[in-house]
């Protein structure tokens, strides 16, 4: 049952990003090139409802769907880490006109070339998987 949820969460997700056009390479551009509010005000948008329900989940000491404490660990807060992090993003957003939540929306819009990207996306995950523990921290 909880599978059905959270296909269907999926769905609604990927229909406002479709509906909303963050998926729009055009979108994408006119961002970069400050000519319009639109993706903006999405992005800004999502980090106030993640920032209040990291804040909620923190005051009510919520509970995943099995029960357990949610807990919020606080990650190394060293610049080297942000910076190839942002780039590396950055540059594959710029690259492939599109950030990871878009490439499925283009999937589900059928804009089957972005098969290419999935696999490329799921490869780099994958690797950075395995090499980790062997990054500078």
């Amino acid at each position: 049952m909880r599978s059905i949820l959270y296909i269907v969460l999926g769905v609604i997700f990927g229909i406002t990003m479709y509906k909303a056009e963050t998926a729009s390479w055009f979108r994408i551009v006119e961002m970069f090139q400050f000519q319009s509010f639109h993706m903006f005000g999405f992005i800004g948008s999502a980090l106030v409802i993640g920032l209040i329900g990291i804040q909620f989940i923190k005051r009510k000491s919520a509970k995943d769907l099995d029960g357990n404490p949610i807990v919020i660990k606080s990650k190394d807060k060293s610049i080297s880490r942000y910076l190839f992090g942002g780039i590396s993003f950055g540059l594959g957003w710029a690259l492939i006109g599109a950030c990871p939540g878009p490439i499925f929306v283009l999937l589900g819009a059928g804009t089957y070339s972005i098969i290419i990207v999935i696999l490329a996306a799921l490869t780099g995950t994958w690797l950075y998987g395995i090499l980790k523990d062997y990054l500078p921290h």
